[in-house]
């Protein structure tokens, strides 16, 4: 693929969000609408639900808070006329559904850069190695270390395998995996040092999330999911690119999906419109939005559940709804972006994938466009370490940010052509990203109340997914979810 290809492809993105705003430029074109289903949320799983919805001939209306679709999905525009991805932005194997959806829309995958070795950056020491060994892609730490490590990672496959995706709560030790945080389990477990860095490294990397703020059954539930329904999930395929949910990305930029998929709605689809309450009357319900009222026969919420729960409802939600939402926040994470000139770590002999305990970025991957016309070094800020920048300044972060790029590939990643920052601690309607997480207790006591319909109102979203749970594609499967349930609903 050509720069000019790419560009073009930028550019129609661009039109395509130009045209959707026009088109659903917002309440303000109608103050109230009737439809068949209101949906809140114009995500991957909102949108999901209203093309299936009006493939089969219902009427709907989604909303959405924001000036733009995708909610976690996000293509961040570069001063050189490229874009780069803010949000989500890989896909693996077993991701059929948001590949499918893909596919039915023209956009098209092209493989993370992963040729080269990656680098290991521990105790003050970068150590490069490839990833075609026999380790594959483990970082290599003391052989100690790996054994305990691999014994770890097959123990939690073994539990992962009897939690049933659709209702972990049920599973034989779930009330004892429930009582525990995945930091209790792996003191116990990962007994050497340089296992337990490896699977902090990894918690962080998955969840964006510490061990501490995790139960062990909500770990093990996630891995679970990281499957379809004939192939079983791994924590492997979590964690790995080539085979694993890193292996693909989209040409033109994740956010080129739902763009498209919302382009196909028309103006079914109200922006800068978002829900503040939704209450039942006369045997309908009334979802109202900034400029906006709609009446419905059914509602699908399709926004993450601290979000789902700042809507005011009348009735008021069942107890258990309404305290499971209380109990799942969002993680922490940011994306920092730089780009230069060339892929010049390439050159070198790295594939921009870095392992690390230190350092506010502790992982990387090359964003770098299909032609590598230029270089984009892509760095996630997680967990505690995004929490400690919330409040410092794009400068800050920056500033720590290149630092530690120059740690990892040299002097010349000191000098971006430019920088771009997606703090999703910091976005009005997240408020945090990837993924809502589950401490202790809360699966066994409210996870029955995830997926629940309350009447007539309906929960979407990558966290009701039974497969992919925190990715795209499970965004994808819970909007074909919900709405076949609508449909044998109404």
């Amino acid at each position: 693929m050509s720069r000019r290809s790419l560009l073009g492809r930028t550019a129609a993105v661009a039109a395509g969000a130009t045209a959707l705003t026009a088109t659903a430029g917002g309440p303000a074109a109608a103050a109230t609408r009737d439809v068949d289903v209101a949906i809140v949320g114009a995500g991957l799983a909102g949108l999901t639900a209203a093309r299936d919805l009006v493939a089969a001939g219902r009427t709907v209306v989604v909303l959405e808070a924001r000036d733009r679709v995708g909610g976690r999905v996000v293509n961040l525009p570069l001063a050189n006329g490229g874009v780069t991805e803010g949000g989500g932005e890989f896909i693996g194997p077993t991701q059929d559904r948001i590949k499918a959806l893909a596919d039915s829309l023209g956009v098209a995958t092209f493989p993370t850069y992963n040729t080269g070795k990656n680098l290991l950056y521990k105790d003050g020491k970068k150590t490069p190695y490839a990833t075609d060994g026999l380790l594959g892609s483990v970082p290599p730490v003391d052989a100690a270390g790996l054994a305990n490590a691999a014994i770890v990672q097959a123990s939690l496959d073994d539990m992962a395998k009897t939690v049933p995706v659709d209702a972990p709560w049920t599973a034989a030790k779930a009330e004892e995996w429930d009582r525990q945080t995945f930091e209790s389990w792996l003191r116990a477990n990962a007994v050497v040092p340089s296992a337990k860095f490896l699977l902090d490294v990894a918690c962080t990397s998955i969840f964006s999330a510490e061990p501490r703020e995790l139960s062990l059954l909500f770990v093990l539930f996630y891995i679970a999911a990281a499957g379809n329904e004939s192939t079983p999930g791994t924590l492997e395929r979590l964690t790995e690119t080539a085979n694993g949910a890193q292996e693909q990305r989209f040409v033109g930029g994740s956010q080129l999906v739902p763009v498209k998929l919302a382009a196909t709605l028309g103006d079914r689809v109200a922006l800068n419109a978002p829900v503040r309450t939704i209450s039942r009357s006369g045997g309908k319900y009334v979802v109202t939005a900034d400029g906006l009222t709609v009446t419905a026969k059914r509602v699908v919420v399709a926004v993450p559940p601290p979000l789902a729960a700042r809507i005011t409802y009348d009735p008021l939600l069942p107890a258990g709804r309404d305290q499971l939402t209380q109990r799942l926040p969002m993680a922490s994470v940011g994306k920092a972006i730089a780009i230069y000139d060339t892929p010049f770590w390439r050159a070198d002999g790295l594939n921009g994938q870095v392992v690390s305990d230190t350092g506010v970025i502790s992982s990387t991957f090359d964003n770098s466009p299909p032609d590598a016309s230029y270089g984009a070094l892509m760095g996630f800020i997680e967990a505690d370490e995004a929490r400690k920048l919330d409040a410092a300044s794009e400068a800050e972060v920056k500033a720590a940010v290149l630092k530690d790029y120059v740690t990892y590939f040299g002097a010349k990643a000191a000098s971006p052509t430019s920088f771009v920052l997606q703090r999703w601690n910091n976005e009005a309607y997240s408020r945090g990203g990837p993924v809502s997480i589950g401490a202790p207790g809360v699966l066994t006591q409210y996870g029955p109340a995830l997926r629940r319909p309350v009447g007539g109102i309906h929960w979407a979203g990558t966290e009701t997914s039974v497969h992919w749970m925190g990715f795209m594609d499970g965004a994808v499967r819970s909007g074909e979810r919900v709405a076949k349930e609508v449909l044998a609903a109404l």
